[in-house]
């Protein structure tokens, strides 16, 4: 059994896209599932975002799992270079560490992502990475992925015509992400 972590991003919230289908089917499997209501876009800096996890960071251990969407890699990478000890895996879904050139977003998520992220402490912390991202993200263009999987040393699974992977693009499943989780547990 592990502690798994879903983490939604910019103007998210956890009810949304395939986030209850992924936790109600890795309750199946006796996972534990956290899925944390961040302050989004009113209130949205990762100092207020840390407030939030700060009570279940006592979750995180070394067969924790992460998986981030949009905003939520950023916040996550924020997180992991913080631990102790390393968790298990990190699962990155339209991930991005810079800004993207849109005033509405950029504003409310620069505090993620304007710093220099300590990436020995994050290499050193999380024992796997996944990158997901889509061929026509609207959001997070194919760049932002490829420098997250730079600095990850990690390659990208690249879906196509999987959008932002969310409700808007038909994900209200996320089969793949399932899938590898489970091959990462079993």
């Amino acid at each position: 059994m592990a502690n798994i972590f879903i983490i939604h991003g910019a103007f998210g919230k956890p009810e949304e896209n395939w986030f209850p289908w992924l936790k109600s089917e890795l309750e199946k499997l006796n996972h534990r599932l956290f899925i944390p209501s961040f302050p989004t876009p009113e209130g949205q800096t990762l100092g207020n975002w840390e407030n939030v996890f700060d009570e279940y960071k006592q979750y995180l251990n070394e067969e924790s799992i992460v998986i981030g969407h949009s905003l939520g890699p950023a916040f996550l990478l924020n997180i992991i270079q913080q631990l102790d000890k390393p968790i298990k895996a990190a699962f990155f879904i339209s991930g991005f560490i810079s800004l993207l050139g849109d005033e509405v977003f950029d504003s409310i998520n620069k505090t993620f992502i304007n710093k220099e992220f300590k990436w020995d402490k994050i290499h050193k912390n999380c024992r796997q990475f996944y990158i997901y991202h889509s061929d026509d993200d609207p959001y997070v263009p194919i760049i932002y992925a490829n420098e997250l999987a730079d600095k990850l040393n990690e390659s990208i699974k690249l879906i196509k015509n999987a959008g932002h992977f969310n409700e808007k693009s038909g994900y209200k499943k996320f089969g793949l992400l399932l899938e590898d989780i489970n091959n990462l547990t079993a």
